[in-house]
């Protein structure tokens, strides 16, 4: 009972001490300066689980589309640490993922560019790997057609492109709580909401001057999301 006791006693002590400490302050005071998702805090494990299987190659750059607010590139980077992040989104969410990425201060993880998908020419030649998390059901279905053409013509042949979010199959939600996320985004916006596996894999396999994405894997994911990964090359 009496080591119970003194166990407990500690716990408290160190809980208290951490709540003091200048660091919980400073980090505390930090976060009030930077916008948060608790949507990316949750999944940012299980994306994880996925990624790093999908990109392995060393010195290999991963472009992130809608880096949003900055909490993935300030986080995966430091489980890929040999290859390089690079961020990006639309002007107005630059700064706050550069807070999240100085707060980080990872070397691997490059200034964010200013990438707007619908630009005829992305700041960007060409990468490795692409990823993305909850973009396509946020832009308009002509911002996504312009997504993908633009990932077909800047991935690298057999690049990796793995896209996460909730999606619809045969033109069916596959959870309630799906239907009433997609009725509140099209309250919000007309344009968007939950996208089809079927029409987003018809967008990939376009074939065009450049090669068309392979979906190769449909990783099922916690809260009815998914992460579909796409390579590029010839289609079937």
């Amino acid at each position: 009972m009496l080591v119970c006791l003194l166990a407990f006693l500690l716990h408290l002590i160190e809980n208290i001490y951490a709540l003091a400490s200048p660091a919980y302050f400073h980090n505390n005071a930090a976060m009030k300066n930077k916008p948060f998702s608790e949507s990316c805090e949750q999944n940012k494990e299980p994306i994880l689980s996925i990624i790093k299987q999908c990109f392995t190659t060393p010195g290999a750059t991963i472009l992130e589309i809608g880096s949003g607010t900055g909490q993935h590139a300030s986080y995966f980077p430091q489980f890929l640490d040999k290859l390089f992040w690079q961020p990006s989104d639309t002007a107005e969410n630059q700064s706050g993922i550069k807070a999240w990425c100085a707060d980080a201060q990872l070397g691997n993880v490059h200034p964010p560019l200013t990438l707007d998908v619908k630009q005829e020419k992305w700041p960007i030649e060409s990468c490795d790997y692409i990823f993305s998390a909850n973009t396509v059901h946020i832009m308009g279905w002509s911002e996504v057609e312009a997504m993908f053409a633009g990932i077909r013509k800047v991935l690298k042949p057999k690049g990796i492109f793995c896209l996460y979010g909730p999606f619809n199959y045969n033109k069916h939600y596959t959870s309630p709580s799906n239907t009433q996320f997609d009725q509140w985004l099209k309250s919000r916006d007309p344009e968007s909401g939950i996208r089809d596996f079927e029409a987003l894999c018809s967008l990939a396999q376009i074939r065009s001057q450049y090669p068309p994405l392979k979906l190769v894997n449909d990783h099922k994911m916690p809260a009815n999301n998914r992460v579909l990964v796409f390579q590029s090359g010839k289609a079937e």
